[in-house]
């Protein structure tokens, strides 16, 4: 990164075999049903035909289905591989984003059991959380009525009409009972819709997109064949990554003040991916529980490879090292123009968001660290003093010590406190991200839009131009956004006509304004696909004149 110090280089984590279980395809190739690319664009995808629709009202009355796949569809049982041999997919191992424990915290199951499918049978399956994220009649409302399929479709695509860019996109299906199916792949959008309503996932992945069908990955004999060539670029932040800096809450408990953590880092990262990078179509998405993804949609973001992502990634790679490292920011001077930038956007936060918010620094074993933070021993034996004669001094009164004890003893050097102050506000500040979701195309994330099954809660676009005005806890819930609907009067008919008008469903709940967020944010990726393709249409057609 050019803006850190050199420290040791980080060996790569080794790499982990990850088993997928095997689902029997059935290939459909439905086309576009006639449909002109207008049509495809404008028309509202939901009314391809579709299983009927579950009134909300009568949710409780049907019978849960099975959380495994039909027959045809059964993964067959998965067994550890005794062979030495390299398989293909195991080349293509990327790891679930998932930092959420809403799988392996409450069903108590490993991460291999959840790869591979081989949940224990002694774990009993949880009831259906209070949010609802997990209830299959749920999941069967939201999925027909609120999902914004036709926009979904869109912004994975790039095009009106269906592409390599979607129909050799990885998806990765969690159903309930632990059981994750890997690299499915769908020709049409209903081919997916009518999988989704098959199964019901509690949670749905998005992988890279490969030079082949994911399903037909076994038929190549060698990688070259079969490589993932394109993905948004990425970003993960996770407030269990900041648990040695906020005193609210720990582990997955998130309250308002914490989430300022994920406000001060989407700023910083916004501002940064713009000016210094160039990208233009962004997106911020809520995990659903104590975190934010980032989505870097620009045409090319989605082509960078692994190299160039690790390159991001280091770029912002400032806070290093785990909670008992000592000193955690160690950056150059004079600061790179993003962390003098930074600074700019972050110093006020710091103030009221953490001094204030947090008080990080009121108890005598938190206000060690921030003394051993100082560079200058008798600076930190003069303030450890002064706190001990004055015990339940506020951090903001104790950030204010600093200074005025250092000008009375006139002897430390202002230039070198001036700088552990800063790298201070950047360890507590500074977004903190999973690297390794940045940095692998192969890694998956989670999909915007699906429900987290621990919270249930919607996994909603966060609206950039009002990130102070964004409420974690109050985003819809699936269970809510069903009741909207029932108390609405349910399902919505066509005057004179028998047929569900399903594509209304969710104009009239709390979620709208977040799906009208997400369709001017892909109807603005669309624009600048067409430009593309505009430009290069007339770039061959001029060089097709030369002779």
């Amino acid at each position: 990164m050019p803006h850190s110090e050199s420290t040791p280089e980080q060996q790569d984590p080794p790499a982990r075999t990850e088993l997928t279980p095997t689902m029997e395809d059935t290939t459909l190739n439905l086309g576009n049903g006639g449909l002109t690319d207008e049509d495809l664009l404008m028309a509202d995808v939901d009314e391809v035909e579709s299983p009927p629709v579950v009134p909300p009202a009568a949710v409780e009355q049907q019978p849960p289905p099975s959380s495994a796949p039909a027959e045809e569809d059964a993964p067959v049982e998965i067994k550890q591989e005794t062979k030495s041999d390299i398989k293909l997919e195991d080349l293509f191992d990327g790891m679930d984003s998932d930092s959420d424990d809403e799988f392996s915290g409450k069903n108590n199951h490993t991460n291999k059991d959840l790869v591979t499918g081989q949940v224990p049978p002694s774990s009993p399956i949880p009831a259906a959380p209070s949010g609802g994220g997990s209830n299959p009649d749920l999941l069967r409302a939201f999925y027909q009525l609120l999902f914004p399929w036709r926009h979904y479709f869109q912004w994975l695509n790039h095009s009106p009409t269906p592409t390599p860019d979607f129909k050799h996109r990885e998806f990765s299906l969690w159903l309930s009972g632990g059981v994750v199916f890997r690299f499915q792949s769908y020709a049409t959008l209903d081919l997916l819709r009518k999988d989704v309503f098959k199964h019901l996932p509690e949670r749905i992945e998005i992988g890279p997109i490969y030079t082949a069908n994911p399903r037909d990955r076994k038929t190549f004999r060698n990688s070259s064949a079969f490589k993932p060539v394109a993905k948004e670029l990425c970003f993960d932040i996770d407030l269990t990554d900041y648990d040695d800096v906020r005193t609210c809450c720990d582990k997955a408990n998130i309250c308002g003040k914490c989430w300022r953590f994920i406000t001060m880092a989407i700023k910083v990262l916004g501002v940064a991916l713009k000016e210094d990078f160039g990208y233009e179509h962004v997106m911020w998405v809520y995990s659903g529980r104590r975190g934010a993804h980032a989505w870097v949609c620009d045409r090319k973001a989605r082509g960078l490879d692994d190299h160039k992502r690790k390159a991001i990634g280091n770029y912002f790679s400032v806070v290093k090292g785990g909670e008992k490292t000592g000193k955690r920011v160690n950056v150059r001077r004079p600061l790179h123009p993003h962390l003098a930038r930074s600074l700019g956007i972050l110093k006020e936060h710091f103030l009221t968001d953490v001094l204030e918010g947090q008080d990080p620094w009121r108890e005598e074993d938190r206000a060690e660290k921030l003394l051993m933070l100082l560079p200058d021993v008798k600076l930190r034996v003069a303030l450890k003093e002064k706190w001990e004669a004055n015990p339940g001094r506020s951090s903001v009164v104790k950030w204010g010590d600093i200074d005025s004890v250092a000008k009375t003893m006139g002897s430390v050097n202002t230039k070198d406190l001036l700088e552990a102050k800063q790298d201070i506000v950047l360890e507590y500040t500074y977004p903190r991200l999973d690297i390794l979701v940045t940095e692998q195309k192969t890694h998956l994330l989670k999909s915007p839009f699906v429900v987290h099954p621990g919270t249930g809660r919607v996994c909603v676009p966060i609206d950039t131009d009002d990130l102070d005005g964004f409420d974690p806890l109050g985003v819809p819930t699936i269970g809510g956004l069903v009741n909207e609907i029932d108390t609405a009067g349910g399902v919505v008919k066509k005057e004179g006509d028998d047929e569900d008008r399903r594509g209304a469903e969710w104009e009239r709940t709390s979620i709208k304004p977040y799906i009208d967020q997400f369709r001017g944010f892909v109807h603005g990726l669309l624009r600048e696909e067409r430009e593309f393709a505009r430009v290069k249409r007339e770039r061959e057609e001029e060089g097709g004149l030369d002779f």
